[in-house]
């Protein structure tokens, strides 16, 4: 990338030179002609890292398109490779006998077959959950991951192809794991539909310090599980605790009953903001409306894990991790962890939530029980959590080890060590400006701008100022907030201000927010310096421009 040749060989799994004559040579040794093979793809893997990181967890929708140099990629989509008369016919059987890389690893798609030994070291997620395919079929993985379903992927991988499948057999379909999907609100701004990722316009965030449920932003990573809660047991276990298996009426009649109002936010809210400096991020497209807020009731995780046995002085036990009910095809979870101080904090508000806004958890929100985290990324708030488990070590999910981390502007694709980041917990200061949109008409003397701001770790939000001249001059706005104690302030402040525009004023004009928090973190200036490969915690002044008539 960026000029560095070997960095995107690398990524590629080819290395120019006496290597690709090797790989090529090994190619031949498996069956395949050299005649059969693309000219892309002897000089390339790249699409590979692209579908597999979409495949891996829709936390991470084509966000590794950017490990693939974009005119390299156009290049070798361009390439030229033999009519598909050409290939050669393999048949099933054939491909069933490549599932190691001593025979190579083969996958079909439609009628296609694809050689991918090369990429499954590369593999984000591990080459297990890659070689769940081997010697088979991808539609069905892709029925779950409906991300691959454009035509940017299937190009690419189209370069990869090997050979037709005999017959042009299809591989057999498999039920919609969305088909029982709940219903949704029109008015949301969709994402993604498979899985449902949404987030409700802006101007409808502020009307309210709490978000009604059907309003509130949606985050799946995979299908909504149907849970009967009348079977539902919690399985609580792990170091120095008693396993326990906990039913919806053990948890409402054993444990104290418990509320907080605590504000969620996805990392990736405002990731569009990156995409308006000169070096763009791949991932869901939020525009700042994937941070909502509710009065969330259950039990306490704190008495649930002392009612186990947990010692919270255990030098053993570090983390609490989470497992959800939710999985894919592999059986794999979305799982999560955080670390055990938080937990067994009193004031930290950790809850086993079974209501939202005082009905029972809506199913996209993780009915019938999820975890609330206050003041931590929305992604350790375990939805449909079906274990908790007291653990030496942070959980090993994809999803807790590479995704939801953070790297400085110098990292990207081609250099990041995912092991060398810690897993977002506590976020930083944000705000946004809800109300005028982007491109509105102001034809007064003043303008009414409103917005929310909010800061994890319980760090209250104490000041928001305004500006109408791009940060010369500021006003401070006036906050509508929920009283909480210091250090607990885990819900966000809407706030307002009616601020004049520069004298003489005409044509265009920049509307600029920033909030400071109770320990005074304010927001950085400009998205630039705090960039980052995934396009989290985007924290900078918010910034609309709007026109003066």
């Amino acid at each position: 990338m960026r000029g560095s040749i070997r960095a995107l060989a690398a990524l590629r799994g080819w290395v120019a030179g006496p290597s690709s004559q090797q790989q090529l040579g090994t190619l031949q040794q498996r069956g395949v002609s050299s005649q059969g093979v693309p000219e892309a793809t002897r000089a390339g893997e790249g699409w590979l890292w692209a579908l597999c990181s979409c495949a891996l967890a829709s936390a991470s929708v084509g966000v590794a398109f950017g490990a693939l140099d974009r005119s390299t990629a156009a290049q070798c989509r361009a390439a030229d490779k033999p009519a598909a008369g050409a290939l050669r016919e393999i048949d099933k059987d054939e491909v069933a006998k490549h599932r190691s890389k001593d025979t190579g690893i083969w996958v079909t798609y439609k009628d296609g077959v694809y050689d991918v030994t090369e990429f499954v070291e590369q593999h984000p997620g591990g080459a297990a959950r890659l070689m769940l395919a081997a010697g088979g079929a991808i539609d069905p993985f892709w029925a779950m991951y409906q991300q691959h379903n454009n035509d940017q992927v299937k190009g690419m991988l189209e370069q990869y192809r090997i050979g037709r499948l005999k017959g042009g057999l299809p591989a057999k379909a498999m039920a919609d794991p969305y088909a029982n999907e709940p219903q949704r609100l029109p008015a949301l701004i969709v994402r993604t539909q498979k899985p449902m990722n949404a987030e409700p316009p802006k101007e409808l965030l502020v009307g309210a310090l709490l978000t009604p449920n059907e309003l509130f932003y949606i985050r799946n990573h995979l299908p909504v599980p149907q849970i009967d809660p009348e079977t539902y047991r919690l399985k609580v276990e792990g170091e120095g605790l008693r396993t326990m298996e906990l039913s919806l009426e053990d948890l409402k009649t054993r444990f104290r009953r418990h509320s907080v109002v605590a504000t969620m936010q996805c990392t990736g809210n405002r990731r569009n903001d990156f995409n308006e400096t000169s070096r763009v991020v791949k991932g869901l497209e939020w525009d700042g409306g994937s941070i909502s807020t509710a009065t969330w009731s259950g039990v306490r995780l704190r008495d649930v894990l002392l009612a186990a046995g947990l010692d919270d002085e255990d030098p053993n036990v570090a983390h609490i991790q989470f497992e959800g009910l939710d999985k894919d095809m592999a059986e794999t979870c979305y799982g999560a962890s955080i670390e055990v101080e938080k937990a067994m904090d009193a004031g930290g508000d950790v809850l086993l939530a079974f209501e939202m806004n005082g009905v029972p958890l809506p199913p996209d929100h993780g009915y019938p029980l999820r975890v609330v985290v206050p003041g931590v990324a929305g992604c350790r708030s375990v939805k449909w959590v079906g274990k908790i488990i007291a653990s030496g070590e942070e959980s090993t999910s994809f999803w807790q080890q590479k995704d939801y981390k953070a790297f400085s502007p110098s990292v990207d694709w081609d250099n990041v060590d995912w092991n060398s980041a810690p897993a977002i917990q506590n976020m930083p200061v944000t705000s946004q400006i809800c109300e005028p949109q982007r491109g509105a008409v102001v034809d007064d003397d003043e303008v009414s701008v409103k917005g929310y701001a909010w800061s994890g770790g319980g760090q209250g939000i104490i000041r928001v100022d305004v500006s109408a001249d791009g940060g010369e001059t500021w006003h401070t706005a006036e906050l509508q907030k929920v009283p909480q104690k210091r250090g607990r302030g885990w819900a966000w402040a809407l706030w307002e201000a009616t601020i004049p525009l520069p004298k003489g004023t005409k044509g265009p004009l920049e509307l600029v927010c920033k909030a400071t928090d109770e320990s005074y973190n304010t927001q950085p200036e400009s998205a630039a310096p705090i960039w980052n490969l995934r396009g989290v915690n985007c924290n900078s002044w918010h910034r609309v421009g709007v026109t003066v008539q």
